[in-house]
């Protein structure tokens, strides 16, 4: 075992946790956390204070955003891992690698082409190394799909067709903060697709070509809601009485690390982590349909609803030999709001091959414990732990994260111009 690898955390809200307590924990032999770093104060010593009373490590110097440069210069870390709002991805991503760092990020890696452009020119001028958090690609079920099409069960892959659920609550979460503004987040079809995206190029091993889509705000919002007869509005649900019977409400001062991380935290920037899903100021859509033209000529056709009552996947390959089905039903959550293992658990899953001219059958797949799907674990320990080759190559690098979010950038500017999008257009990489 070599010297331990050194971390700091720039971004200490929701997803945070998800690093810096693997950090702390399992992986305290091999790697070190040395700093935090936010806009919010408040939020960094409650992390401390996790740190500490729930992990048992010791805590770590706090700096405010605007003290990142001297961060990096005083501890000196190896990796910078960026959990910042999307839209400030590129601000950290690049400053860290111009300081001589390596970077990992959660996906999305950025939000559009500019940003991204900038990353990629980034990555080229300093040499260093960013890597790109795709959990999706680590659970089991997912590689064994790979496996499966890269061994030529059902020959070249001609066609895929992907829907994707998110049920009232899962969905609903998304437009009660920061990702409702599309200048956050770039909108679901970047911040949640990037994932999904992600593992069609995974699986099918291509990149997209042209991509064009719909995608309108159809359920959530103030003017849907009037139009279904709702006539009883308010801003925020936490301490409103009419928010007490709305299915749809967060109530922060309900959940000890919601109230903590953000109710607490209100009065250094004003963030509300609790909005009305049926209120104004949301401009990122509910309902979206994109297809996608691969260059090895496969095609996509994928959608994603985000108010439905259940959640899970069902996807199909359509190959020269075959098909492969495959449905996933996950446990719904609020984020930050409960146990990290239940983020996007799986409830159950099947993969079924057809044979052109044999009899359809089961695949079986081993099961794997941890959040979305079993694939965390893996994903962190492939970051922090000492991590065997891997013939599936589920590392995903600032290419990988390019060419995702690139299907969801080209599909923003499909819906907004009504026309199909070349991505090589979009972006040199």
């Amino acid at each position: 075992m070599g010297a331990k690898k050194t971390y700091v955390l720039v971004g200490s809200g929701g997803r945070a946790e998800f690093y810096w307590s693997a950090i702390a924990t399992q992986f305290k032999e091999t790697s070190e956390l040395l700093a935090f770093c936010d806009t919010n104060e408040t939020r960094m010593n409650y992390a401390n204070r996790r740190l500490t009373e729930v992990y048992g490590s010791a805590a770590v110097p706090a700096y405010k955003a605007e003290d990142f440069d001297r961060m990096i210069r005083e501890v000196k870390p190896d990796t910078v891992i960026v959990t910042t709002v999307d839209r400030t991805h590129h601000t950290y991503i690049i400053r860290a690698l111009e300081l001589g760092c390596d970077v990992i990020t959660e996906k999305p890696m950025t939000v559009d082409e500019d940003k991204c452009q900038a990353i990629l020119d980034a990555v080229e001028r300093t040499g260093r190394r960013v890597r790109v958090t795709f959990n999706y690609r680590y659970a089991p079920h997912h590689t064994k799909a790979r496996e499966l099409i890269a061994s030529g069960t059902i020959g070249d892959v001609f066609s895929v067709h992907f829907e994707w659920l998110l049920n009232h609550k899962h969905g609903a979460d998304y437009f009660r903060r920061w990702h409702r503004d599309k200048r956050n987040s770039g909108g679901l079809l970047v911040h949640k697709s990037t994932h999904h995206f992600d593992l069609v190029n995974f699986w099918i091993g291509s990149r997209p070509d042209t991509v064009f889509a719909f995608g309108d705000l159809l359920f959530y919002g103030k003017e849907n809601a009037e139009r279904r007869g709702e006539t009883r509005f308010y801003d925020r649900a936490t301490g409103n009485p009419l928010a007490e019977d709305d299915p749809f409400a967060l109530h922060l001062d309900r959940n000890e690390n919601l109230k903590a991380m953000y109710l607490d935290a209100e009065h250094e920037d004003g963030y509300r982590r609790d909005q009305s899903v049926f209120g104004d100021g949301i401009s990122i859509e509910d309902t979206m349909g994109v297809m996608v033209r691969y260059k090895n000529n496969a095609i996509l056709t994928y959608s994603l609803n985000a108010y439905l009552p259940w959640e899970g996947y069902r996807i199909a390959f359509n190959g020269s030999k075959g098909r492969i089905e495959m449905s996933v039903g996950e446990k719904s959550y609020v984020n930050s709001g409960g146990d990290k293992a239940q983020e996007g658990a799986v409830k159950s899953r099947s993969i079924r091959v057809f044979p052109m001219f044999g009899k359809p059958y089961e695949v079986e797949v081993e099961l794997a414990a941890g959040g979305h799907g079993g694939g965390d674990p893996a994903l962190l320990n492939d970051l922090f732990g000492e991590p065997a080759e891997d013939p599936f190559r589920r590392a995903a690098d600032h290419v990988d994260g390019a060419r995702s979010i690139l299907t969801g950038i080209a599909a923003n500017r499909s819906i907004r111009t009504g026309l199909p999008v070349r991505v090589d257009d979009l972006v040199r990489i």
